[in-house]
């Protein structure tokens, strides 16, 4: 890789980001990531925006400042409300609001908004318009190549054009189909086959708008060829969060050209102690925080012993930051 596309690479955070996970990308997860790399972009857990401004749930907009680059994720298919949300988001500190037109679950079906908005792209220009006004914070997009029976070679130029068309300039293509009808949340993340070929395509058909790809993106070097290959940005997923270490670690210097902030595994341990120590005194329980940091020595010797004291302990009564010590401990003395 050359110096002058790395430097290329460093001019926005979405070169490299990590999905909105439901349960799973809250602010706990968000700031032990952040110990890995100062220059992926985070996103949240997608919020409703029914949510935020029914049922003001203004606690889910919650972050520590540390997070930043971090970005909203919300869910709707209501354009005022979604205005609304995207103002509480913005208030709250986020300076990029994303519209999710990609989860498949039976629930977010429900309320008319997920994926079941690529089969409205007109709605949806409506929707990012609305947001876009209601605040300085950017409007994004994360969405599949289409739904169903939709043919992706001719609707998702369509989608894209209108999104286009009211300002939207980042967008998140996963790069599979969704099947709203005949499979599971679980089985529309791994069982419509992946077409990378038609995200690099619409690279190459609207070259002014930032293209990021998801979907089935497992390491740095899967991520470093997507760059390559002409596409502004990869989202990875389930191996972030399964795998921090392993794609986040070593992000900062591959693929933005940037100081890793951390040396190893044992450092990242002692950057989330201070701030385990500081939630528990709010009332914190330490599994809470612990849960998402399972997978930090995945594939390494000692993996297994550090996930068994941290889940077997963390959520008993009087477990502290110390815990963190003993797991180390004992993948040390594997090692």
């Amino acid at each position: 890789m050359t110096d002058i596309a790395l430097k290329t690479r460093a001019l926005h955070a979405s070169g490299l980001s990590v999905a909105p996970m439901m349960d799973w990308t809250d602010r706990h997860c968000r700031f032990f990531h952040r110990q890995m790399s100062a220059q992926a972009l985070l996103y949240t857990e997608m919020v409703t925006a029914p949510a935020l401004v029914r049922g003001g749930a203004l606690h889910l907009l919650g972050h520590d400042p540390q997070e930043h680059p971090v970005a909203l994720q919300l869910g709707g298919s209501d354009p005022a409300e979604l205005a609304q949300a995207t103002r509480l988001g913005w208030e709250a500190g986020y300076t990029e609001v994303n519209l999710n037109c990609g989860c498949p679950s039976d629930r977010v079906q429900s309320g008319s908004f997920g994926a079941v908005l690529m089969e409205r792209p007109a709605h949806v220009a409506e929707i990012c318009a609305a947001m876009s006004a209601a605040s300085p914070a950017e409007v994004t997009v994360k969405c599949r190549i289409g739904v169903d029976d939709q043919t992706p070679e001719e609707v998702l130029p369509r989608f894209l054009s209108a999104i286009r068309a009211v300002g939207v300039r980042r967008v998140t293509i996963h790069a599979r189909k969704a099947w709203l009808q005949g499979l599971s949340p679980k089985e529309n993340r791994d069982i419509p086959p992946l077409d990378y070929a038609l995200v690099a395509a619409m690279k190459a058909e609207f070259p002014d708008l930032h293209i990021s790809v998801n979907g089935g993106v497992d390491d740095l070097d899967a991520a470093s060829g997507f760059l390559d290959m002409g596409l502004d940005g990869v989202m990875v997923g389930r191996a972030a969060y399964h795998r921090p270490w392993d794609i986040l670690g070593r992000a900062d210097s591959r693929i933005f050209g940037q100081p890793d902030p951390a040396q190893n595994r044992a450092e990242v341990v002692a950057r989330m102690q201070p701030y385990i120590e500081r939630h528990m005194g709010q009332g914190l329980r330490l599994a809470q925080i612990t849960r998402h940091m399972l997978g930090l020595f995945a594939g390494q010797p000692g993996a297994r012993q550090w996930r068994r004291v941290l889940s077997e302990n963390a959520h008993k009564p009087g477990a502290g930051p110390e815990l963190l010590d003993i797991a180390l401990a004992a993948v040390s003395q594997t090692a």
